[in-house]
């Protein structure tokens, strides 16, 4: 998998499990190997309008994020 297709799909996991709509995503570390490990991004999200910046780690198994682990920056 390429680093777009885990940005493609951790930003549907955030608008899918969140509603937040991703306005920017940085990777920070790429881990994931053979589509198991973790990505390390910052990003800004927006819900109903509100914008802020995280950190987040998006943890892949068999190339699908499930689970999320965050703190605000």
């Amino acid at each position: 998998m390429s680093e777009e297709d885990l940005k493609d799909k951790a930003i549907k996991y955030l608008k899918s499990h969140y509603s937040e709509d991703t306005v920017s995503m940085d990777i920070v570390e790429n881990s994931v190997q053979d589509g198991n490990g973790v990505l390390h991004v910052d990003c800004t999200v927006s819900i109903g309008g509100q914008e802020s910046d995280w950190t987040k780690w998006f943890t892949f198994q068999s190339g699908n994020v499930v689970s999320m682990d965050w703190r605000m920056r």
